[in-house]
């Protein structure tokens, strides 16, 4: 096992009050495999993600519990100097703006050649040719030329390939991607992914890939991680949660998406809005947007995490009745 993520729980103190934007997420990935982790915005997936990378702003944030062991060992209790080795050199990050994230006053190639000179003690000149060799790697025209551009020269979909080749620059064995298409069209997506599942395939590294968006990651993932309100809801192999959903808010997010064999249909939008993280509905979170909602559902505790099927589990506790059983 690369990643195991053990009953994780992150909280910010707001003007609102304490806000536990992760409540008790657990989840794994193995080397060579893709888990997604899916749900709308605010559901806390992105907040997982730089909990892992040791990247949680404090204050306001803080990690309340749980343990995220990389290879055995728990990321949460190292020194920040180990951590920081860590960082770049074996769990590397793609963001989701990539314009933000890449120094607009710094060429892509001095940027790209950094990691090498801080990680490995690289000349300038090595970097250098080591950036264009990852600038070839991602596809980008004319690596040589290019070396010496800056972010803003570069379109949307090419930025976005920079930041892969800096997740991929010292070979990592664990890549977070968040939200890696955001705001590119569909053929510029469906490149990005080809690229991501294509080198997490050569390099065999574990990928966790955060979405909103189903259509994304159902030609590259192993298994899926359904988060709403801070915790996990549903997980499944990929094939499976498409073909029958386990819980009524993955249904709602199936249904909501446009498909090729189903021309002329309305869409169902999940009603209602997700719900303020500082002051979260008790029982089930879903229950004030679920059709299947019952008196049980408003009652504490959170419904578990039920077994429905081979590797899958579901927090819901009509799941017999959502997979149509």
């Amino acid at each position: 096992m690369l990643l195991e993520v053990r009953d994780l729980r992150v909280e910010f103190e707001t003007r609102d009050g304490l806000v536990r934007a992760v409540n008790g997420v657990s989840y794994t990935v193995e080397a060579g495999r893709t888990l997604a982790v899916l749900g709308e915005s605010g559901s806390g997936k992105s907040v997982t993600a730089q909990a892992v990378m040791g990247i949680i702003d404090s204050p306001p944030g803080r990690i309340a519990g749980g343990e995220v062991l990389f290879q055995g060992r728990d990321l949460l209790t190292m020194r920040p100097e180990e951590r920081r080795r860590i960082r770049g050199d074996k769990i590397a990050m793609i963001f989701q703006d990539a314009l933000s994230a890449l120094n607009p006053v710094l060429t892509v190639g001095y940027q790209l050649g950094e990691m090498f000179r801080v990680h490995r003690g690289a000349s300038r000149a090595e970097a250098r040719a080591r950036a264009v060799e990852l600038m070839d790697r991602v596809r980008i025209p004319a690596a040589k030329e290019r070396v010496d551009d800056y972010p803003h020269q570069f379109s949307g979909g090419m930025r976005q390939r920079i930041m892969i080749a800096m997740a991929l620059a010292l070979e990592p064995e664990l890549i977070i991607a968040d939200e890696p298409t955001t705001a590119l069209d569909v053929t510029v997506q469906a490149q990005v992914m080809d690229l991501l599942d294509e080198l997490q395939r050569e390099y065999q590294m574990g990928l966790i890939l955060i979405t909103h968006d189903l259509g994304v990651v159902a030609g590259v993932a192993d298994e899926i991680a359904v988060m709403y309100a801070g915790r996990i809801i549903e997980t499944a192999p990929v094939r499976e949660l498409y073909k029958r959903p386990a819980h009524p808010y993955t249904k709602g997010l199936l249904e909501s998406i446009p498909r090729l064999d189903h021309k002329g249909g309305e869409l169902r939008a999940i009603r209602g809005l997700p719900p303020n993280l500082a002051r979260i509905p008790s029982g089930c979170p879903y229950h004030p947007r679920c059709p299947l909602a019952r008196d049980v559902c408003r009652e504490d505790p959170v419904p578990p995490l039920y077994e429905v099927g081979p590797g899958r589990a579901s927090a819901c506790h009509f799941w017999k009745e959502t997979m149509g059983e």
